[in-house]
């Protein structure tokens, strides 16, 4: 019943983020996979990438294949280090507001809050509204196609709170 309560509570909360419209951003955007010129496999551990950074080139496609690999939920999102910043606000107030509609309960975990994912999509992800963002969960496989415009300083990271800090993160260089 818990685990029910979570996950109605996380679908409501991504109603309006799925709702949107993919976006642009400075770096590039979203593509169907069909547009990829490359794919590339990023492997999700805990807690860890493989590979530990990407090359691009400005105005290519390319199409990642996610795979977790490890015994928790993580996120692939592209972005810079303050959209990275901004959205684990997000993520912590996300799991701050399950927590109120659980009732309070103890124990929630990384699981509890991604709970929603699941079966989300076949990929096994759940995709956020930009475009730039996926939830994989373990065992799971997802993908995320993205064109990249121009050059810029920016990372793929694990949002999920403590996977960033935890060094969940690495350098996308666009060429």
């Amino acid at each position: 019943m818990y685990r029910l309560l979570i996950a109605s509570a996380l679908a409501l909360a991504s109603l309006p983020a799925l709702a949107e419209p993919a976006q642009r951003f400075p770096f590039g955007e979203p593509a169907p996979a069909a547009k990829a010129t490359r794919t590339v496999e990023v492997l999700l551990k805990d807690i860890a990438f493989e590979p530990k950074s990407l090359q691009v080139k400005a105005g290519e496609t390319v199409r990642f294949v996610l795979v977790n690999e490890g015994q928790l939920p993580h996120e692939f999102n592209l972005g810079t280090k303050a959209m990275h910043e901004e959205h684990q606000k997000e993520m912590v107030a996300m799991q701050g507001k399950l927590y109120s509609a659980a009732g309070g309960h103890q124990g929630m975990d990384h699981g509890q809050m991604a709970g929603h994912a699941q079966g989300a999509e076949q990929a096994g992800g759940h995709a956020h509204g930009g475009g730039n963002t996926v939830l994989v969960m373990p065992g799971q496989r997802a993908e995320l196609t993205w064109t990249f415009r121009t050059s810029a300083p920016i990372e793929f990271a694990c949002n999920v709170p403590g996977h960033y800090q935890a060094g969940m993160v690495g350098p996308l260089t666009i060429e």
